[in-house]
């Protein structure tokens, strides 16, 4: 019977590996494009969503996807009338949002917060599996810690940084004339998030970025989110509600003693039932809750 388990996991682990290659077929990917307001445009491939300011003064672009894509990503931009970029923003180290950093840096300049660059240039961790530093020419050459502005294509595009949040070096970018924000991996819009624990990230600074960004932003924005469509104000303050009312559920059953395997199998409210998506399941948010409220509650 043990060799029986043993063979069914063989065949199911390399199953599961095929998938993954399937996934990552680039070729079929299409890059849509997005007036968002003003000249600022919202590139949708695999991966991160790319922001794209268009002027006078050239092209700029925050994320770049994956590597693979990035001839897809220039030929949409010379779409939209423009030429290869000259300042590259990371909103933080994810591959699925650098992966195009090398094949953009010959041309453009690299932008991001001072995590980023530690991270890109050292092995990292993501739920187990080894990332390997990227190659040199992937690493920005700009950095920054609390905040940097580029005044370019006639407004100043502003970079902030909100710490401990999807990770150690998220920033969110403000296109302050075009009355745009591009929030990068700090909103999944209408998609449980992925909190990266393992590069700094926790969910109790992920609600607490959410909620400064809500008090701070204008009603009349329209924001770009790292995952999902295109949103505003309230599709965000909708986000922070799912956060509150998930993380209240999930702390309050620890308190009361319940194991992780309990709470994975009561789940979630049924509103937010519908987030779950294949990466961040509703048992892995519950999990990513759990584990960066451990240590608090334990204490109390």
């Amino acid at each position: 019977m043990k060799k029986l388990y043993l063979f069914i996991f063989i065949i199911l682990f390399a199953l599961s590996a095929v998938f993954a290659l399937v996934q990552q077929d680039f070729s079929k990917v299409k890059i849509k494009s997005t007036l968002v307001a003003g000249n600022i445009y919202m590139l949708e491939g695999s991966g991160g969503n790319i922001g794209v300011s268009i002027g006078e003064d050239g092209v700029l672009i925050i994320d770049d996807q994956f590597a693979p894509l990035a001839d897809k990503i220039k030929a949409a931009i010379k779409d939209l009338g423009g030429d290869a970029p000259k300042f590259i923003l990371n909103t933080h180290w994810h591959g699925d949002h650098t992966g195009g950093n090398e094949a953009f840096s010959p041309e453009g300049t690299i932008i991001a917060q001072t995590n980023v660059r530690k991270r890109l240039m050292t092995k990292q961790n993501i739920l187990g599996r080894e990332i390997k530093p990227t190659s040199k020419e992937a690493w920005p050459i700009i950095t920054f810690d609390a905040s940097l502005s580029i005044h370019f294509n006639e407004e100043e595009i502003k970079a902030m940084h909100y710490p401990k949040g999807h990770t150690d070096g998220d920033a969110v970018i403000y296109f302050k004339g075009s009355n745009v924000f591009h929030l990068g991996d700090q909103w999944f819009n209408k998609l449980l998030p992925f909190v990266d624990l393992d590069s700094g990230g926790t969910v109790q600074g992920y609600m607490a970025n959410i909620k400064k960004i809500l008090d701070e932003i204008p009603d009349e924005i329209k924001i770009i989110p790292g995952h999902g469509a295109l949103a505003n104000k309230e599709d965000l303050r909708n986000f922070h509600r799912m956060l509150q009312e998930t993380v209240s559920l999930v702390t309050e059953k620890m308190k009361s003693g319940k194991s992780l395997d309990d709470i994975k199998k009561e789940g979630l409210q049924e509103e937010w039932k519908s987030w779950s998506w294949s990466f961040i399941s509703t048992e892995r948010w519950i999990e990513t809750i759990y584990k960066s409220y451990s240590k608090d509650i334990s204490k109390k």
